[in-house]
């Protein structure tokens, strides 16, 4: 397959973590990829490194996909450089973590512009091209199981988890007609960077393998497995859904 006609996936936040394992497995399926990130170039261009060496094209674009506008640039960029999109992964994600009565109003608005504002528009500038190449499309989002039950400190992000659910329904329904599939995957707790700003990070860690009935934590890769599967044509009846990928935490009360 020549690179021209080679399909090209994007996913948000992917110079690390979670991320990063999704970037892999899709270059691993024969994608070309984009990498976003907000911060470490060092860590973008090193994830690059390992997905050429998969034999695909990567580019790294560096947006705050907070903001509007830098998603349209982003986007632009794309365009230039590969002239389609084929499959949207939001992955990139952010929060603050406090207690409920001592949230802010930057805080409300930091979390809800990355985890919320951004899949909004990602999807819609995604969606408008993927209908545009006539060939459908996937878009896949992340959540966690913070959206449905409480964990502490978590309020901004658990909100803002739901809202991904939410959107994902909403999203799948006006977007299936232009067989542009759009699905979550919500994962239990993952020890990646994004955890070590948990002040309750090994407690939180040690209590959730011990608790898990698979007996482990989810890793990053159990998690991208499911991305994946959602973007491939197997999984074409699945619509709107939130796979919930968790090692059975979940069903414990």
């Amino acid at each position: 397959m020549g690179n021209s006609t080679r399909k090209v996936a994007l996913i948000t936040g992917s110079s690390r973590g979670i991320g990063r394992q999704i970037a892999l497995f899709l270059a691993e399926q024969g994608y070309n990829i984009v990498i976003n990130y907000a911060r470490s170039r060092k860590k973008a261009e090193e994830t690059a490194e390992e997905i050429r060496a998969l034999g695909v094209e990567v580019m790294t674009v560096k947006a705050n996909i907070a903001k509007k506008e830098k998603v349209e640039e982003m986007f632009q960029a794309i365009d230039e450089h590969f002239g389609r999109i084929d499959v949207l992964i939001n992955n990139a994600a952010s929060g603050v973590l406090r207690p409920v009565m001592e949230l802010e109003e930057s805080h409300w608005d930091w979390t809800m512009n990355i985890n919320n504002k951004a899949m909004l528009f990602c999807s819609q500038l995604a969606a408008e091209r993927m209908r545009a190449q006539g060939e459908g499309g996937s878009i896949v989002s992340l959540s966690s199981l913070g959206s449905q039950r409480y964990l502490k400190n978590y309020t901004t992000v658990g909100v803002s988890k739901a809202a991904v659910e939410a959107l994902t329904r909403y999203l799948a329904v006006e977007l299936a007609p232009f067989n542009i599939r759009v699905n979550a995957v919500s994962g239990g707790a993952v020890d990646t960077d994004a955890l070590t700003h948990f002040p309750n990070r090994d407690e939180l860690l040690s209590d959730s393998a011990e608790r898990t009935p698979a007996g482990r934590l989810v890793e990053p890769e159990d998690l991208a497995n499911a991305v994946v599967f959602l973007t491939s044509p197997q999984a074409k009846m699945i619509c709107g859904q939130t796979i919930v990928v968790d090692g059975g935490i979940s069903l414990l009360t």
